[in-house]
């Protein structure tokens, strides 16, 4: 009989165990020692324990304790205000069954990076294709006020409330620095020295992934159908919403200042279509953090040889499309990279030139530096003079450049067909003419996927691919000659 009463005690109290979710705190992967917090703002905790388990949070720059409790899914969550104070600060987490102490903590500037393949690029580069100056970013690296969080490659046909696979707070090392992606360290880090104040970068980024699959279910349904039923979640980056789902949703509401994007190579064929998603995407993530909208810096997608049919004649458009989200995203900027652009590598090496553009977007948008230059040359308006075309550009305050002779210039008459052209520089702007076209009506530039940016402005920030006409149907006259 006391066996017998001995087996129903021990299996109402596994039962009883087996039913709470959650003996102790816990904390998402994001929250933890060594972490940066956006300074001088609100942020938030969050994290997990028994349905109304009360939670006391003694922190080591707050007077008063801030206590809150788990609701009945487990769930609770609690805000707190932070500090411009550049000393090392603690938190303590207290429950009854918990105390968790967290260490080391930053007030800072925190950054999430994201994209495909070229934002995920490490700082020691691919398997035979180089980061630019990788050696020196490794030797140099360590700094204990740049702190580097990665969420590794994972994938999920519903959201998920933690990461299942990362690589924790840490600052800045040798160790940890070359197998960061470098436009996030090189960012970061002249953040870091430019401010003299610690830096949080995050990075969650996965080669090869389209744009649908960083959009969350519900917005992604209202474009288009979302079909999740037979995901190869290996292959995530092909998929719609399974990367938000697994790599952003977990990460909020960690208070961030703003975001790198890096991405487009993947939905290159289908510019009209990245119009409509990545403003969606966008304004889907600033709706999710609910702090605003933050800024939202992003990388045009360089020149390459496609391998593709049509990409000679997409990938113009695609960088048209990216250009042009400029004026469907709030609090956006650019960073064009016509000119470092690789014809054989889709991975220019030039990551650190990346970093810097994307740089000095935040200077001077977000940080108020209103000496940096963010911008090279943006078409601005054109005036058919007889045989010529001149051309006039924003953000070009002293004027254009070009290191060498000017290419790239086509120019068509009424027939829609593009001969290439010679364009003058006059300081303020372009004139530009053929032999071959009497009466012009149109000026494209950098039309082709392969190009080699010529035009800058005098702080030698390049200009993006352009065109002054509205055509779909346009020919050029080499294109005639093959057929």
């Amino acid at each position: 009989m006391k066996t017998k009463a001995l087996f129903y005690v021990l299996l109402i109290s596994g039962l009883l165990v087996a039913s709470s979710g959650y003996a102790e705190v816990k904390l998402p992967a994001i929250i933890s020692s060594n972490m940066v917090l956006q300074r001088n703002t609100t942020i938030t905790l969050w994290g997990w324990a028994d349905a109304k388990e009360e939670i006391v949070i003694n922190t080591s720059w707050l007077d008063e304790e801030l206590k809150t409790a788990a609701d009945k899914e487990g769930r609770w969550e609690i805000e707190a205000k932070t500090t411009n104070s550049k000393a090392a600060q603690t938190i303590e987490l207290k429950s009854a069954d918990s105390n968790i102490l967290l260490e080391n903590i930053l007030f800072g500037e925190v950054w999430l990076c994201s994209g495909q393949s070229n934002m995920e690029q490490p700082v020691r580069g691919y398997y035979g294709q180089p980061t630019f100056g990788s050696q020196q970013a490794i030797t140099t690296a360590s700094n204990e006020n740049l702190r580097l969080f990665t969420a590794e490659k994972q994938a999920d046909t519903a959201p998920k409330d933690n990461l299942n696979d990362y690589r924790g707070w840490q600052s800045a090392g040798p160790s940890n620095v070359k197998d960061f992606s470098a436009v996030a360290y090189f960012y970061g880090q002249q953040l870091q020295e430019i401010l003299d104040v610690p830096v949080g970068m995050i990075h969650s980024s996965w080669g090869g992934s389209l744009v649908e699959s960083w959009i969350s279910k519900e917005v992604l349904s209202s474009m288009q159908e979302v079909d999740l039923s037979e995901v190869d979640l290996s292959r995530g980056n092909r998929f719609p919403t399974v990367l938000f789902n697994a790599m952003i949703n977990p990460l909020i509401p960690y208070t961030i200042k703003g975001v790198l994007w890096y991405q487009g190579e993947s939905n290159a064929s289908e510019p009209e279509k990245y119009k409509m998603l990545f403003p969606a995407m966008v304004k889907d993530w600033r709706t999710r953090w609910d702090i605003g909208d933050f800024p939202f810096y992003y990388v045009q997608i360089a020149p390459f040889v496609y391998g593709w049919d049509g990409a000679d004649i997409l990938i113009p458009f695609m960088r048209e499309a990216q250009l042009k989200c400029l004026d469907l995203i709030p609090n956006s900027g650019i960073a064009i990279t016509l000119d470092i652009g690789e014809e054989k590598n889709i991975h220019p090496a030039k990551k650190k030139e990346v970093a810097d553009r994307l740089l000095y977007n935040a200077l001077n948008q977000t940080y108020a530096y209103e000496a940096v230059d963010f911008s090279g040359p943006i078409l601005d308006s054109f005036k058919i003079m007889h045989d010529t075309i001149l051309l006039t550009f924003k953000y070009a305050e002293h004027g254009v450049y070009s290191y060498d002779e000017l290419e790239g210039f086509e120019i068509a008459g009424a027939d829609k067909v593009f001969y290439p052209a010679t364009a003058i520089n006059n300081r303020k702007g372009l004139f530009v003419r053929s032999d071959k076209v009497n009466n012009p009506v149109a000026v494209r530039y950098a039309w082709h996927s392969w190009v080699k940016g010529t035009l800058f402005d005098t702080n030698l920030l390049p200009a993006s691919s352009f065109r002054t006409d509205t055509w779909n149907d346009a020919t050029r006259f080499d294109s005639l000659i093959e057929k």
